[in-house]
C-alpha cells in the first residue's frame, strides 16, 4: 500500500508531505482548489508522460517521491527482484521533471526508465478515473473486464501463444507455397545439372592425378630415351662408363692404403659411389622396361580432362573445386525436394497447432462463461444498491468459432443491460444513460477491484453526476472495498467523502503574489464541518452540522 507520498514544486504545489493510511480515505476541496493533484503526482511518478509545463512557476524542477509497503505485495516484490531493484519490504519511487522538460526515473534509489516506473505502478496501483464508463461501452474493454474478474491470465497467455505459432506456421506455409513455382524451376535446373555430373561421376584427386598421368604418357618417348642414356653413361656403355672409371679410380688408392692412412675415406667414398651407381643403373633399367607408350590411354586421358575442364567452365567453377560444387548441387537439389516434404509437414502441424488452439480457446470460452454468471449476478445486485432495483444485467459470451479466432480467443463478449421492467436486454451504448452508465461502470470497477489484488485503489471523482440514495450507495460500496484494500477517493458528494476511515482537505492559499495547495488530514470536527459544507454549500447551518454527524455516524 502506499505510505508516503512527497511533493515538491509541482503545479502549484510548493511543498507537500502526505502520510497515507490503510481503509478508506476521501479526498474533499473547495472548487478549483486541485482535489486531484496529489493523484496527478502520483501518476507522473508511476511513469506516465512529463513536461516542462507541470513545474512550479519560478522552480527548476518538479520533485516527486512515493514511499509502498510490499508486505502483502508478492507480485511487486517478484518484479522487482526480476530487475534486481529490491530493498527488502519497502518500494520508494521518485520522478524528477526539470523545467525544460527532461526526467529522470528512480526506482530505490537506482535510475531507471520511465518506462520501468509504469510496469511497477501496475503492481502497485490502479487509478480509476471519471470518465472510466466510457470504456465500458467498448466490447474489447468489456472482455478484459471479464477476464479479469476471471483470473484467466495463464488461459489467455496460453491462448495467445497456441494463436501466435498456428499463424506463424500458416505464414511459412503460404511463403513456401509463393515461392513454389520458382522452386519448380530451380529444381529442373538442379536435377539436369547433377545428372550431368552423376554421369561424369568427378572423383576427389582425380584431376591432379589426370594431370600427372598425361604428362607422363605424353612424354613416354622421351622419357624412356632419357633413361636408357642414362643407363648407357652409367653402367652398360662398353667404350667406358661411370661405373668402369669409378672402379678404375677405386683399384689406384687400393694399393696405396697401407702407406697413407688418410686415403681411406676417400677411397671409402668412392667405394659408397659404386655401389650409388649400381643401384641406380638397376633402377633405371627397371623404369625404362616400365614406361609404356600407350597412345589409346592418352587419347582417353586428354578426353577426361578435357570434360573436366569443359564442365568447369560450364559451372563456373575452378577444375579443382568440380567435386565440392557437385556435392553442394546435390545438396541444394536435396534442400528443394525436403521443401515439399516441408509442405506436407507444414499442413500437419498447422491442423495440430488449429486443434490445439481450438482446445485452448474452449476452455477460455467456458472459463469465462462461467464467470459471466457471477459476475452479470454481483452486478445486477449492486446495482439494485445504487437506486436501479428494476435493471437486469448479463454478460453474453459468444464463442464466432475458429473462422473469428484470435489471439484472445474466438468469443464476442457483451455487456446486455435492462434498465425498466418488461425492456428486453440491449447492449450498454443502445440503452443506458449517462447516469446509469456511470453507476453501472462504478459497480463493475468496485466489483472487480475487489477481485482483483491490487494493494491500492484511486477513484478520482468517479462519482460524477449522481446524488443521494445513489451516493449513499457508491459510498457504502467503496467503504467496504477500504474494510480490504486501501482506498483513495477524490469526491464532492458528502454521503462518500462520510464513508471514508479518514479524510483528507485541499485548500488554496495565496499571499497575493503566488498561490499554492495545501492538503492536511482533518480531525472528528473538521470533517463534521467540511461534510456539512458539501451539504449545505458556504453557509452552513446547524441543520446542516447534524446532518454531517448522522452522516459520519452512519454504518
Amino acid at each position: 500500500m502506499l505510505n508516503h507520498l512527497h511533493i515538491s514544486n509541482f503545479a502549484i504545489v510548493r511543498a507537500l508531505e502526505l502520510d497515507w493510511r490503510a481503509g478508506m480515505t476521501t479526498i474533499t476541496g473547495e472548487t478549483g482548489a486541485g482535489k486531484s493533484i496529489a493523484l496527478d503526482a502520483l501518476s507522473l511518478c508511476l511513469g506516465e508522460r512529463a513536461d516542462g509545463e507541470v513545474v512550479r512557476p519560478g522552480a527548476e524542477k518538479a520533485d516527486i517521491v512515493a514511499t509502498f509497503d510490499l508486505s502483502a505485495l508478492d507480485s511487486a516484490k517478484h518484479w522487482l527482484q526480476e530487475q534486481d531493484l529490491a530493498m527488502g519490504q519497502e518500494c520508494i519511487v521518485r520522478r524528477v521533471i526539470s523545467a525544460e522538460g527532461r526526467s529522470r526515473a528512480y526506482i530505490n534509489g537506482v535510475q531507471v526508465p520511465a518506462q520501468q516506473l509504469k510496469a511497477l505502478g501496475q503492481h502497485l496501483l490502479c487509478i480509476h478515473g471519471q470518465h472510466a464508463h466510457q470504456l465500458l461501452l467498448k466490447n474489447d474493454y468489456q472482455r478484459q473486464l471479464l477476464d479479469a474478474f476471471a483470473h484467466s491470465h495463464t488461459a489467455l497467455a496460453q491462448c495467445r501463444q497456441l494463436h501466435k505459432l498456428w499463424q506463424q506456421l500458416k505464414a511459412d506455409y503460404r511463403e513456401l507455397q509463393q515461392n513454389q513455382q520458382q522452386r519448380e524451376a530451380q529444381r529442373q535446373l538442379l536435377e539436369y545439372q547433377v545428372a550431368e555430373l552423376d554421369q561424369f561421376a568427378p572423383a576427389e584427386d582425380e584431376f591432379p592425378q589426370l594431370e600427372l598421368e598425361q604428362q607422363k604418357l605424353s612424354n613416354s618417348h622421351s622419357l624412356i630415351q632419357a633413361s636408357q642414356q642414362s643407363l648407357q653413361l652409367l653402367y652398360d656403355h662398353d667404350d667406358g662408363n661411370s661405373y668402369q672409371l669409378l672402379r678404375q679410380a677405386s683399384a689406384q688408392l687400393e694399393d696405396y692404403l697401407d702407406v697413407d692412412t688418410e686415403l681411406q675415406p676417400m677411397y671409402q667414398m668412392l667405394q659408397d659411389a659404386l655401389v650409388q651407381v649400381e643401384e641406380a643403373s638397376r633402377e633405371l633399367r627397371r623404369y625404362s622396361e616400365k614406361v609404356e607408350v600407350d597412345p589409346e590411354r592418352l587419347q582417353e586421358v586428354d578426353q577426361r580432362l578435357s570434360q573436366w575442364l569443359q564442365l568447369s567452365r560450364k559451372h563456373q567453377t575452378a577444375a579443382e573445386q568440380l567435386v565440392e560444387h557437385h556435392q553442394l548441387l546435390q545438396q541444394q537439389l536435396a534442400e528443394l525436394a525436403g521443401d515439399d516434404e516441408r509442405l506436407h509437414q507444414l499442413d500437419s502441424d498447422i491442423l495440430q497447432a488449429q486443434q490445439q488452439y481450438a482446445l485452448a480457446a474452449q476452455q477460455l470460452t467456458e472459463q469465462r462463461q462461467s464467470a459471466a454468471l457471477d459476475l452479470s449476478e454481483r452486478i445486477a445486485s449492486s446495482m439494485a444498491e445504487l437506486s436501479m432495483a428494476n435493471a437486469r444485467f448479463h454478460i453474453a459470451v459468444e464463442p464466432m468459432g475458429i473462422d473469428k479466432a484470435g489471439k484472445e480467443g474466438w468469443d464476442q463478449v457483451e455487456f446486455l443491460v435492462s434498465t425498466n421492467p418488461g425492456q428486453p436486454l440491449q447492449a450498454l451504448h443502445k440503452v443506458a444513460s449517462g447516469g446509469e452508465l456511470s453507476r453501472i461502470s462504478l459497480a463493475i470497477q468496485v466489483i472487480l477491484a475487489d477481485k482483483v489484488t491490487t494493494p491500492t485503489l484511486i477513484f478520482d471523482e468517479v462519482d460524477v453526476g449522481i446524488s443521494g440514495p445513489v451516493a449513499a450507495g457508491v459510498g457504502r460500496l467503496l467503504r467496504q472495498l477500504g474494510d480490504n484494500t486501501q482506498v483513495i477517493c477524490v469526491t464532492h458528494l458528502p454521503q462518500v467523502a462520510s464513508q471514508g476511515h479518514q479524510q483528507l482537505f485541499v485548500e488554496k492559499y495565496t499571499d497575493g503574489i503566488a498561490t499554492e495547495t495545501r492538503i492536511r488530514t482533518l480531525t472528528d470536527e473538521e470533517r463534521v464541518q467540511e461534510i456539512a459544507r458539501l451539504l449545505a454549500g458556504e453557509n452552513v447551518s446547524a441543520s446542516a452540522i447534524a446532518n454531517a454527524r448522522e452522516l459520519l455516524c452512519a454504518p
